[in-house]
């Protein structure tokens, strides 16, 4: 029998951090249901799915995962009223991070069972994919070994240290992804400044102050749906 590899693509605009994680949720219990045959239909594509890729931006919210350390917070939780900047406990992997208008958060609930089954494989996708993408912008990113993420190498005739563009955090459950990646597109990079970026003391970029020009999200963001699903053989 022939797996279901449609995934849906889905823009969610500007949407609070906590409204954007109870959209995964509904989701992945969807997904749960298709894999234990309680559902078979799906409102959108009027067939079972095998997944979701959730584009969005978010108000601004620190995020910290489940093995992260508050000391990582560099600020009270008064100095984040006063900035009106949430902060979230969440139960993705990861350190602490910063969401903001002009980042690409992208969500992928994908059943990897209809994939592989193989949980590094999937990060090194993710990475891979953006790396490919920001080649398209001609950005040259990375990884680094033991470390998460896609990352700028320092250039010695202008940049002194490795920056950080992508934020990666993944819950893997059932074999089910939830969260994902975060990419520095337009948004302010100030607020990294008030914690330990992921818990890695290293600076942090976005494409903007790379290229010195405004990048447009949603290009950004049909570029990369396009080399994911490609990756993972779905067109």
């Amino acid at each position: 029998m022939v797996q279901n590899r449609a995934i849906i693509v889905k823009h969610l605009g500007l949407i609070d951090y906590k409204e954007s994680l109870a959209i995964q949720e509904t989701y992945y219990k969807t997904m749960v249901d298709q894999k234990h045959g309680r559902a078979t239909v799906d409102q959108f594509s009027q067939s079972a799915a095998s997944g979701y890729l959730l584009f969005c931006e978010h108000p601004p919210v620190y995020t910290l995962g489940r093995r992260g350390s508050m000391n990582h917070l560099l600020v009270d939780e008064a100095t984040l009223a006063i900035q009106d900047i949430t902060l979230y406990h969440v139960n993705r992997g990861g350190d602490i991070t910063y969401h903001g208008p002009g980042q690409l958060v992208v969500y992928p609930i994908i059943d990897l069972e209809k994939f592989f089954t193989d949980i590094h494989r999937y990060l090194r996708l993710l990475e891979a994919s953006v790396i490919e993408m920001l080649a398209h912008f001609n950005i040259p990113s990375t990884r680094l070994p033991g470390l998460t993420g896609v990352w700028l190498k320092a250039n010695k005739n202008s940049k002194p240290f490795d920056r950080k563009i992508c934020s990666i955090g993944i819950r893997v459950s059932r074999w089910i992804t939830m969260h994902g990646l975060a990419l520095n597109v337009n948004n302010e990079l100030a607020p990294f400044d008030q914690i330990v970026p992921c818990g890695i003391p290293k600076a942090v970029t976005s494409m903007q102050q790379e290229l010195n020009k405004f990048i447009s999200i949603m290009d950004v963001s049909d570029i990369l749906a396009q080399i994911f699903l490609k990756k993972l053989n779905c067109v």
